[in-house]
């Protein structure tokens, strides 16, 4: 992975209190401390976000971009996550994008609407039986990364299709570009985002060779802007929202899903569960699956780091809201006649093999083997004191060099033990000429 690789996810070292609350909740084992501060292995961070969930100190953070940045193209567009109609009391989803409006978009394309066109899409990948099952949904960038780090012979079951965002991000820029004859460049479109890996994900297109998004802008950060401009707006007489329940529910797990529908799907939520599965699914556990849908944060995209809004009151929104519209038609024009294979994949996903201890195969053996025999003589506690995350990562830090033994507290505690026994011994003993000193 290039060096100039961005991640959403930073450090704040002034923050940091080197609690190591973090190094034992990160999927791929990305974070160590040292010298009292967290360090975060770039090569290693997925930008699941899940340091930012449990660091009681605030000191991970995510990067995105502020409102005021879309003033820098002449015209903008807002691409409201389906999760955004879950962070409000608000049940008429017209107001909310009103409110977006309000704030200075010039447009606003819901992912909503591009996700059902997603499902559509992927109901036909399923029918003609051309990929690798189960089929691997490529919408949560955080789990595509897993896979490529941490399982890298399940890249062909990948769906090798646009995300929802990416979709929507093409479809209303060109849309904008030729009903307003206004410059590709001239517009500037900005995800509204729960997912600090979305940010990543525009830097570094997964599957692309660019991203249409120019910006994404975190729920949180202009959730009292919006909820304020909703407390002074009247009601919407104009219907604005053409969002429809099967992209609603796509802000919740299991809701990619149940818009493919089958039965053989499996869909889990969380990345530690994710994980899990995906092991399985490795292992040959899960053939008769056709469909796994993971997604990193509890609970879907209603549960990332950057909403507001408690995960489980959000997906029992999302519920409500999908029932509500349920009865709805779409009547969104932009999809019509768009052929799926012209948002297929345009590049091919290779994996990141950054947990192998050696480049060299022989040379990785032997690291192997010595990494297992100091693994014999750690405590297996797990405990993370030596700023490692366990002992086994300990030990595969020890043989690149990276850490020492006596980081282990209880290794060096028996060291200390071993050498004050070793003084002690010592001071009783007295040089020969001494000792016959004192015995005259």
């Amino acid at each position: 992975m290039s060096n100039n690789y961005f991640h959403s996810i930073t450090l704040d070292k002034e923050k940091c209190m080197g609690c190591t609350n973090c190094i034992k909740r990160c999927p791929t084992e990305a974070i160590r401390v040292r010298n009292g501060k967290a360090q975060i292995i770039e090569e290693r961070c997925i930008d699941c976000g899940e340091c930012i969930k449990v660091c009681p100190y605030h000191a991970k953070v995510a990067i995105t971009n502020s409102l005021d940045e879309i003033n820098k193209f002449k015209f903008k567009i807002a691409l409201p996550a389906p999760t955004i109609y879950s962070q409000f009391k608000e049940k008429d989803i017209n107001k909310i994008i009103h409110s977006l409006y309000s704030l200075g978009f010039d447009y606003v394309f819901e992912v909503a609407i591009a996700a059902e066109i997603v499902s559509l899409w992927t109901r036909e990948i399923i029918k003609s039986n051309h990929i690798k099952m189960p089929i691997i949904s490529s919408a949560c960038p955080a789990v595509v990364r897993l896979i490529q780090i941490k399982f890298p012979n399940l890249i062909e079951n990948i769906l090798p299709l646009s995300s929802p965002m990416e979709l929507a991000a093409r479809i209303s820029k060109e849309y904008i570009s030729q009903t307003k004859n206004i410059k590709i460049n001239d517009i500037g479109v900005f995800f509204i985002s729960p997912c600090a890996a979305k940010m990543t994900y525009i830097k570094n297109p997964i599957g692309f060779n660019k991203s249409y998004v120019d910006g994404v802008i975190a729920i949180k950060d202009i959730y009292l802007k919006m909820r304020n401009l909703m407390k002074k707006s009247e009601s919407i007489e104009n219907k604005i929202s053409d969002a429809n329940p099967t992209g609603i529910l796509w802000a919740a797990s299991g809701g990619e899903s149940l818009a493919l529908g089958i039965d053989e799907y499996v869909n889990v939520d969380g990345i530690h569960n994710v994980l899990k599965v995906l092991e399985e699914i490795e292992n040959g556990k899960m053939e008769d699956i056709k469909y796994f849908e993971g997604l990193a944060c509890i609970g879907g995209c209603v549960g990332g780091p950057l909403t507001v809004e408690n995960s489980f009151v959000a997906k029992n929104r999302i519920k409500a809201l999908s029932s509500k519209y349920k009865k709805e038609k779409s009547s969104n024009i932009y999809y019509n006649n768009i052929n799926y294979n012209n948002y297929l994949f345009e590049k091919k996903i290779f994996s990141n093999p950054v947990l192998e201890l050696d480049s060299d195969i022989v040379e990785a053996m032997k690291k192997y083997e010595k990494a297992n025999e100091i693994v014999k003589i750690l405590p297996g506690l797990d405990c993370g004191a030596c700023g490692s995350p366990t002992c086994k990562s300990l030990a595969e830090d020890i043989v690149r060099g990276q850490a020492n033994d006596t980081d282990c507290i209880f290794i060096l505690r028996e060291s200390i033990k071993q050498l004050a026994n070793k003084m002690l011994e010592l001071s009783n003993k007295l040089p020969p000429s001494l000792e016959s000193e004192e015995k005259e």
